[in-house]
């Protein structure tokens, strides 16, 4: 069949081509859950790769119910905690020819629900959602309404956070992480600490503070109040906390923050003072960015890449008898930014 290049292909020329129906072409390409013969299928793709057809999303959407589309909400897309978990999740929607949309919060707990709605409306096949939940009761109501009418649409979901909602999560033991990091710290002699504890009403930030505060109480070393910093979860949030907790006029020899992007303010802060050589300091997550930072740093690592995988893994796995978890640990990473204190 001849056609002008600026001609659009459509499917009824497919199934002139194939030989069929223009109803057998449309579930051949638009995979209806009506069966084709292996055969006819063969010849309808042929003819669609000839004549260079791209099937319609709508129509797919309508022979199937559902798209091919995953849904990836992230709180900041520019943080490489979210890039290299979003990196996870691709990975496994390639293997399975889906497509992936992600939308970012820009870290404001109202706007999930309201991507959740329009994924729902969009006839997405799955969502996964990655971020700490909030202390924020009616944001959180809000959330899990929206995603119990994507189930019962027929999606699925998933979560990258804390077992707060009833829907298959992938859980990241920030308390227990944090604990072994200041068992180790005080291992390499620090008894002095300050804390950058992230935003408040934040439960990650809250769940690493916590676990530190218990790893330094099981060691029977003190943490002041006015020690601990509460600012933004980012590079320059992490900076003005260290300024804030500097000019407290504390005696410090080890800094925690409770994410890496954090600690690379806290470090610059330290730089800036003069005290980048006696104060120590400590992150969480150990992202990649961490690769080009002197000294490099300590932290907790987390296998960020294959959090994403098993987010969506679970996703478009069979679905269990109810809301599933797997919990993944961190391990920690002594660097040189805490070199440790020498005995006396």
């Amino acid at each position: 069949m001849t056609r002008r290049p600026n001609d659009a292909v459509t499917l009824e020329d497919v199934a002139r081509e194939a030989g069929v129906s223009l109803a057998t072409a449309s579930r051949a390409v638009n995979g209806s859950t009506r069966k084709v013969r292996p055969e006819i299928r063969e010849r309808v793709e042929r003819a669609a790769r000839e004549l260079r057809y791209a099937p319609n999303a709508q129509a797919q959407a309508m022979a199937r119910g559902r798209t091919t589309l995953v849904g990836l909400i992230v709180q900041d897309i520019e943080d490489p905690y979210f890039s290299s978990i979003a990196a996870g999740v691709m990975r496994v929607a390639e293997a399975n020819r889906m497509i992936v949309s992600i939308a970012s919060t820009q870290r404001r707990p109202d706007k999930e629900a309201e991507y959740v709605a329009a994924l729902r409306g969009m006839r997405a096949a799955a969502i996964v959602i990655v971020g700490s939940r909030t202390d924020e009761r009616a944001a959180l109501d809000r959330l899990g309404a929206e995603l119990t009418a994507f189930e019962r649409s027929g999606g699925r979901v998933a979560l990258v956070s804390q077992r707060r909602l009833p829907v298959d999560t992938v859980v990241v033991a920030n308390r227990a992480g944090a604990r072994d990091l200041a068992a180790h710290l005080i291992g390499l002699g620090y008894r002095s600490f300050g804390v950058l504890a992230g935003p408040r009403g934040l439960l990650t930030a809250a769940d690493r503070l916590s676990g530190f505060m218990e790893g330094l109480a099981g060691e029977a070393v003190p943490l002041s109040p006015d020690a601990v910093v509460h600012g933004e979860f980012t590079r320059d949030g992490g900076h003005a906390a260290m300024m804030e907790l500097l000019g407290r006029g504390r005696d410090l020899e080890c800094v925690f923050a409770v994410n890496d992007v954090m600690a690379v303010g806290a470090m610059a802060a330290l730089r800036a003072a003069g005290l980048d050589r006696s104060v120590g300091v400590a992150g969480f997550d150990d992202i990649v960015t961490l690769r080009d930072v002197t000294p490099a740093l300590t932290t907790v690592r987390l296998p960020l890449v294959e959090i994403g995988e098993a987010a969506l893994e679970m996703v478009l796995s069979e679905p269990g008898d109810g809301p599933r978890s797997q919990r993944v640990r961190g391990e920690v990473v002594l660097r040189e930014s805490t070199p440790g204190i020498r005995p006396r």
